[in-house]
């Protein structure tokens, strides 16, 4: 039970961010981006007050962000337009 708790706190959601943003300095592609913008906006909301302490609403709202982060950041430093991929070889070629 004291661990549902702590998921309840601001700090608990900003250590969380700062801890994903240290893993996206190792992991390339922008995974731990996303969830780290969401999981700071959470933080941020809690420590303002502004929603309450239900597991499931900060949850709900921390996967929205953090979808809604990834997408925006896909959009930004995805494929360009114009840039295609070309393979020059397939997986299944005996080599």
């Amino acid at each position: 039970m004291d661990q549902i708790v702590l998921l309840l706190e601001w700090w608990f959601w900003g250590v969380a961010a700062v801890i994903l943003l240290a893993l996206e300095i190792f992991v390339a592609g922008f995974i731990f981006l996303g969830f780290a913008f969401g999981a700071a906006i959470v933080a941020g909301l809690l420590f303002f007050g502004w929603i309450g302490t239900n597991l499931a609403v900060l949850a709900l709202i921390f996967a929205v962000l953090s979808m809604i982060a990834w997408y925006g950041m896909r959009q930004i430093f995805g494929v360009r337009k114009g840039q295609v991929k070309v393979w020059d070889k397939d997986i299944n070629d005996d080599v």
